[in-house]
């Protein structure tokens, strides 16, 4: 390619991917930006991303699931032909990532999702083992099903200082709670509990399970697992990620166990989060947008409906305001000033409910911060600055007191 070619060809993308992003799409700009931001956890490398987004067309969902596959595939070839375990532990990190990502837009019935879904869990795994790490998978019997759970357990110090329980949103699966969370904390020095609920992950694509508004009912199967076969920590937190912003509040509202709570982003009304995009579903020039598409589809197959009243619907007691002054926890609130899922105003919605909680704490990025969009994605060191300071101040370890 000629320098001038070569300026050409940038301009006319600069005309199709604004400044400051990966892509104009919202949705394309944010799974790759998402992806990108587990740098922090070696579950992601810059020119990777880079390679991957170069080659992807806005609003080519088949593109983007090939050109991130190629991606992970290279990455994977990396990781076998390694000797050094931490570089062959990081290269399995990777590829299970991008494999992640590749499949995450896909819809729910494409022929291509079953055998992404078994990549992207052998590459975690295989990165856990190559890593050295010490870990326990364990199944919990739940309805007609069971959850999956991991459990990693910290250092000895690590029973002086809170148990993390962390589980996910809408469009989470076990094996991202790691690099989002659960790597930070278990380097800190603390035991970590990942789980999945119905709707989510293996549960959803085993076993049908769909999502529950009375979250209460998996958290608490998990936790009765885990304490069958554990001693009983001193003192739980449990963090949601995204739609987990709601789940996890939930559950603590009926939980006297759980200790803590950590809510990111805040998810205090998520009938009013998902209105727009299921109404604009209505109109067919609107699905050929990803983030009308992606969203509709991925909620009928979480929640088991077919329309979009339906799922309205079903939505409809997805809502903490009912149950928020049973929470009588710490809680913290995360919220983003960018964030294009959940309403701004939920954040200070949710505050002012928890009316009978030992404290609540609220922090706020900004786009400047460069944690403003939603769950702090692209910039996880501030999510892990809050989150830390905050378990820190509010339970320290008994050497501490």
């Amino acid at each position: 390619m000629t320098p001038a070619s070569a300026v050409l060809e940038a301009v006319q993308n600069q005309a199709v991917s604004p400044r400051g992003r990966f892509f104009a799409n919202q949705t394309f700009h944010f799974e790759a930006l998402r992806g990108a931001g587990y740098v922090q956890a070696g579950a992601a490398d810059m020119g990777e991303i880079m390679e991957a987004v170069r080659v992807i067309e806005e609003d080519d969902i088949q593109g983007w699931y090939s050109a991130w596959e190629a991606v992970a595939d290279r990455v994977l070839a990396l990781a076998h032909n390694t000797k050094d375990p931490l570089s062959k532990g990081g290269a399995f990190m990777r590829a299970s990532n991008y494999q992640r990502t590749a499949e995450f837009l896909l819809p729910p019935d494409d022929a291509k999702r079953p055998a992404s879904w078994i990549k992207t869990l052998a590459a975690f795994r295989n990165g856990l083992n190559a890593l050295g790490l010490t870990y326990e998978f364990f199944d919990v019997p739940y309805e007609s099903g069971s959850l999956r759970a991991l459990y990693l357990p910290g250092p000895s110090v690590a029973e002086l200082k809170p148990l993390i329980m962390i589980v996910g949103g809408f469009d989470s699966i076990l094996e991202e709670l790691y690099p989002v969370l659960g790597k930070a904390a278990n380097d800190r020095g603390y035991s970590v509990l990942l789980y999945e609920g119905p709707g989510q992950g293996e549960p959803l694509r085993r076993y049908g399970l769909k999502f529950t508004p009375e979250w209460e009912k998996p958290n608490t199967a998990v936790l009765d697992e885990f304490l069958r076969t554990h001693n009983k920590p001193a003192k739980i937190i449990l963090v949601g990620m995204s739609m987990g912003g709601y789940f996890a509040p939930r559950a603590a509202a009926f939980e006297p166990r759980i200790d803590g709570v950590v809510a990111f982003d805040a998810a205090y009304d998520i009938a009013e989060t998902v209105a727009r995009v299921l109404t604009a579903a209505k109109n067919p020039a609107a699905m050929k947008n990803p983030d009308v598409s992606w969203g509709y589809n991925a909620a009928l197959w979480t929640m088991g409906t077919r329309t979009v009243d339906d799922t309205l619907t079903q939505f409809a007691d997805y809502k903490l305001a009912p149950v928020a002054d049973r929470i009588r926890q710490d809680v913290l609130i995360l919220a983003g000033t960018e964030d294009h899922f959940i309403p701004f105003h939920q954040s200070a919605d949710f505050a002012n409910a928890l009316v009978n909680a030992r404290s609540v704490t609220t922090r706020i990025f900004d786009r400047a911060s460069g944690g403003g969009q939603h769950c702090q994605a692209g910039n996880l060191t501030l999510l892990y600055a809050a989150i830390f300071d905050w378990l820190s101040a509010k339970f320290p370890d008994s050497r501490s007191r």
